[in-house]
């Protein structure tokens, strides 16, 4: 949620430098924009409500300065303005802030008291105004912020500017991602690594409290008032390009062009090696008896597959839950029991707090997570890296298929283990796992476009299906609504007439998939009485379970592989089918609106 970018170096060009970094770090917040420079030894600020174009219009970007940082915005406290948009200046702080301050309003009522005024709605202006009042008693920023890290209750990044010190930024952070970058004279701190990727690829992690002082000379890093000269510097393996559209439409259509790749970097190294690989180069779970996975949105999606493929291969029983639930309910701990932890971007608040709620009862914590060094990666006990890359759009397509792949890898994994997985299945999918990237090359090849035509304009639509099916479902949906805005469903197949059939009208579309061969018949019955009721039913299905049904009026049909694996292929159709409805309704694929990133707040 929200993007910090700030940029002091030996470049004069530090408008345009942080006007790219907020481009770049769009997709965590698009509701407004602002920028804080110097000129004339005086902070300019420039702010403006909606996308960067609209901030970028009001920027005279020829204006030479060699600092500056930027903020883009995803609404929380008041609503999308101006007045309410960042950078914030209260007395002699500038400042941008991604997080949450709970305990704003009790520090808003005893700032009045010390008659400061407040013009916005925001929890980021008593922040700033309260570091302000900090720094007339102190008159040193790093103090400062290191005694509001002891006041300031929930979360936060900041980057600052102080009128005593125009030659430098501050930052710090609590519980909400930020990065320090680095190249010759030149330094940046930014939300995630898009923002820097044009300049640098080399960067630091902060940790919770870690308080930077940066000039163009130098970057010095304090934690609870020492300074910190060995923190470590990471190398981001992809390039720029990973985060630019390189000819593609959306980033969301890219995206989707590159999961045959990302199948081969997540899965492939798992089992070059054959059996060896896949049990060395992962963790041992044997020591587990019960798994409980935990995470949001998609990833959740991807638990529910990761429960159904560990429960069916490897004969362990898994239970899943949306963090944000999980992690305030009554919770039954026992040292057999492993939580795994999934996250796109390592630093899913609610997903992170349960973490640390595990970790507080010494409860093993293994995390999927696709960010290295990401807060979710650090602070689990053990981890498992995705590869995806660089994910842009909003609505998530290749993180999420990184994501069931390794927990295809995991109940194979286990399934070896416990012998519940016999060598000649093995082989026959590691066969299956090596045809996949050009599998999912012809399911890309295929055209969604006259299906997208025949449903874009209802107002409802059901997808349904058993099983692990119904699990594709739930990610089918989630995609079609995200970025269409279309009301969408997805239930059991088998639930449908235990009432929500009733909203069953005629012309009103079905997705429903078939590709679990064990219910397959059951789900057709299904099918059938919606048909019975009108339904338009398109149908999403596998060669092997392909036939004449004569009682649906689309049908997409995807290879078929061995069925640990075959969600993998089955999930690329709804997405290319949401993306083309949603080019059709003229929305906004990438930057949906209401939608966020990385969700770094609860």
């Amino acid at each position: 949620m929200c993007g910090i970018i700030g940029y002091v170096g030996k470049s004069n060009d530090a408008l345009n430098i942080v006007v790219d970094g907020l481009k770049a770090l769009e997709y965590r917040g698009y509701d407004s924009a602002g920028i804080a420079f110097i000129k004339n030894n005086k902070v300019q600020i420039i702010k403006e409500k909606g996308k960067i174009k609209n901030l970028e219009n009001k920027i005279n970007l020829n204006i030479k300065t060699n600092l500056g940082i930027g903020h883009t915005r995803w609404a929380t406290h008041g609503e999308p303005s101006i007045k309410n948009s960042h950078p914030h200046k209260v007395g002699k702080i500038t400042l941008v802030h991604n997080g949450i301050i709970e305990n704003y309003a009790e520090l808003k009522e005893l700032l009045k008291s010390y008659n400061y005024k407040f013009v916005s709605d925001t929890d980021t202006e008593v922040a700033c105004a309260l570091i302000d009042k900090l720094y007339q008693e102190k008159n040193d920023l790093v103090k400062v912020l290191n005694k509001a890290s002891n006041l300031i209750k929930g979360s936060y990044a900041l980057a600052i500017i102080c009128d005593d010190d125009l030659d430098t930024i501050y930052a710090t952070r609590k519980d909400s991602p930020l990065i320090v970058a680095t190249s010759d004279n030149e330094y940046f701190v930014a939300s995630d690594i898009p923002a820097i990727l044009k300049y640098t690829n080399k960067y630091m992690i902060l940790n919770d409290y870690d308080i930077i002082k940066m000039n163009r000379d130098n970057i010095t890093i304090y934690n609870n008032k020492l300074e910190i000269d060995n923190k470590k510097i990471y190398t981001f393996s992809g390039n720029v390009e990973t985060a630019e559209k390189n000819g593609y439409e959306h980033f969301m259509l890219k995206e989707i062009n590159e999961q045959a790749e990302v199948i081969k970097e997540t899965m492939f190294p798992y089992i070059d090696d054959g059996i060896d690989g896949l049990i060395d180069k992962m963790p041992d779970f044997s020591k587990y008896n019960e798994f409980d996975i935990v995470s949001c949105g998609s990833a959740y999606h991807t638990g529910l597959i990761g429960k159904i493929l560990i429960e069916n291969y490897a004969n362990m029983p898994v239970n899943v839950e949306i963090a944000s639930e999980y992690r305030y309910k009554k919770l039954f701990f026992n040292k057999k029991k492993l939580i795994i932890l999934v996250s796109q971007s390592g630093e899913t608040a609610d997903t992170l707090a349960c973490l640390r709620k595990a970790k507080e009862h010494n409860i093993d914590t293994l995390a999927i997570v696709n960010v290295v060094g990401s807060s979710i990666a650090r602070e689990a006990k053990q981890v498992l890296y995705i590869k995806a890359g660089c994910e842009i759009a909003v609505a998530t397509t290749k993180a999420y298929l990184a994501q069931a792949a390794m927990f295809s890898l995991i109940a194979l994994n286990i399934g070896i283990s416990r012998q519940t997985i016999k060598e000649k299945e093995l082989e026959t999918i590691t066969q299956d796992i090596r045809r996949l990237p050009l599998l999912i090359e012809e399911v890309l090849k295929e055209s969604y476009k006259n299906i997208a035509k025949k449903i874009y304009k209802q107002n409802d639509i059901f997808f349904i299906g058993r099983g692990i099916d119904y699990a594709i479902a739930m990610e089918g949906t989630l995609k079609l609504k995200e970025i269409s805005y279309i009301h969408s469903e997805a239930y059991a197949a088998g639930e449908l007439k235990h009432g929500t059939i009733s909203l069953i009208k005629d012309r009103t579309p079905v997705i429903a998939i078939v590709t679990d061969e064990f219910i397959a018949t059951k789900t057709i019955s299904n099918i059938r009485e919606v048909k019975a009721r009108g339904a338009n039913v398109i149908l999403v299905t596998t060669m092997k379970l392909d036939d004449d049904y004569d009682f649906i009026n689309h049908k997409i049909v995807v290879p078929s592989v061995h069925p640990i694996i075959q969600s993998i292929l089955t999930v690329i159709p709804l997405q290319l089918l949401a993306y083309e409805v949603a080019k059709l309704r003229g929305c906004d694929i990438d930057k949906p609106r209401n939608l966020a990133k990385s969700v770094t707040v609860e």
